[in-house]
Formats: structure tokens, sequence, C-alpha cells
């Protein structure tokens, strides 16, 4: 009986801790509240890192073009940083949609 209860208890503590974890991995930042056009960017330059990943790692890319797409990928990363600076840490939407339109370029090369 003891060693049921001590088992209940053990899952009910580790299924809480996990639930916080959780709950503050999807939580969004004050930054990505005030910034929800450069969030959107750098969500989409981080999700093309990783596909570019998965792309060497399958063997899809060669590491050489990896390393061009990662080259590309930063280029866009500090337009954004750039174009931020002159706008208080904002991007516009013609900002926003120039960016995309180049990352669109990039996401086009991966996986080809």
């Amino acid at each position: 009986m003891l060693k049921s209860v001590r088992t209940v208890l053990t899952v009910a503590a580790a299924s809480f801790a996990l639930s916080g974890v959780a709950t503050n991995a999807m939580a969004e930042t004050q930054w990505q509240k005030d910034h929800p056009r450069r969030t959107e960017v750098n969500k989409r330059l981080n999700n093309q890192d990783k596909r570019i990943h998965n792309e060497v790692k399958s063997g899809q890319i060669s590491k050489g073009h990896a390393a061009q797409l990662h080259h590309e990928d930063h280029a866009i990363r500090t337009e954004e940083r750039t174009m931020a600076s002159t706008d208080g840490g904002h991007i516009t939407r013609p900002e926003q949609k120039a960016l995309n339109q180049q990352e669109n370029q990039v996401s086009n090369q991966i996986g080809r």
C-alpha cells in the first residue's frame, strides 16, 4: 500500500514538473509579443536551419551546399537586424514581405 502511494505521488510530481516545462516552452516572451514580425521571420530562419541540417544528415544535400544555404540565411538574419535597428527594434510589413521572399528563395533550394 505504501509503495503504491509513493508511486502515485512520484508520478504526480513528475507530471506536474513536466507540465510546467511544457507551458514555459510554449509561452511567448514579451519580446515576441512586442515584435511579431521579427518573431515570424526568425522562426522561419530557425526552421530552415533545422531543415538544412536534416537534409545533410539524410544525405540529400552536400555539406558544401548546406554551408551556402546557411550563409544565405545568415545574410537574411543580418538584414533583418539592420532593418530593425532603423525603426526602434521593429520591422515594417514591406520589410517583412521582402525578408519572406528571400527566405522563400532559400527554402526552395532545400531538398531539391
